[in-house]
């Protein structure tokens, strides 16, 4: 395989609502934010890994955990309205003047997956090298959210709102499959990250289905005690 400039990047902005302090949350006595770090740095195929944040503690607790933490972000891509995309498209470009290189590929690693592991990671880039999308994002497959069990209320009534349910399906014979962006890891062609400024949605956009035991998010407080779960099994 054709060696790449490949650059893995975790955003941990500082202001998280939901939880306090939610990337450095105590998990199994680490920091949430060090099973990702941990997995970037067993990847073969990454070039240069930098977690962004605009938050000094975090910052510290990235490095302790082998991560560099190069700039400190700039607070008008830090606020509650800011977008991944400036965020990301702020460290391409830090980077690649540091490095004075041009990454080929961008692979934003989220901290609030911490089930995903450097194999996941690699075959994603990969698929990146191999096939050139545009963009390689995980996915998980789902079943209580299936298309199929979503409805609308009108007047009511209880209505189908994009498929139709056959009645007394399993949730396992649900079609078609469905999936959902696992919120693990987008994979990014460079240019098409900094010329379009998005990270998905074109139509040269490949799936990479994470494992069931790894679909994992964590947004609310009740996601800690999945991750725990999830985590004490995987080890």
């Amino acid at each position: 395989m054709k060696k790449k400039n490949i650059l893995a990047i975790t955003l941990a902005r500082g202001g998280s609502k939901s939880i306090k302090n939610k990337n450095i949350i105590n998990i199994l006595g680490k920091p949430l934010i060090y099973y990702t770090i941990r997995e970037a740095k067993r990847s073969k195929l990454i070039s240069d890994y930098v977690v962004s944040t605009d938050n000094k503690i975090i910052a510290e607790t990235a490095k302790k955990y082998g991560a560099k933490t190069p700039f400190i972000r700039p607070k008008n891509i830090s606020k509650d309205n800011s977008t991944s995309v400036d965020a990301l498209v702020h460290a391409v470009k830090f980077m690649e003047k540091k490095n004075k290189i041009k990454y080929d590929f961008v692979i934003e690693l989220m901290c609030t997956n911490p089930l995903k592991t450097y194999t996941d990671i690699d075959k994603v880039i990969k698929i990146l090298i191999k096939k050139n999308p545009d963009t390689c994002i995980a996915v998980n497959r789902v079943y209580d959210n299936h298309p199929a069990r979503v409805k609308k209320i009108i007047n009511g009534r209880i209505v189908d709102f994009i498929v139709k349910e056959k009645p007394e399906s399993r949730r396992q014979d649900l079609k078609p499959k469905a999936f959902v962006r696992s919120g693990a890891i987008y994979g990014i062609k460079r240019d098409y990250l900094i010329n379009k400024k998005r990270r998905y949605g074109s139509k040269k956009s490949l799936a990479y289905v994470l494992a069931e035991s790894k679909a994992c998010n964590i947004d609310e407080p009740k996601d800690i005690l999945i991750a725990q779960y999830l985590l004490k099994n995987a080890i």
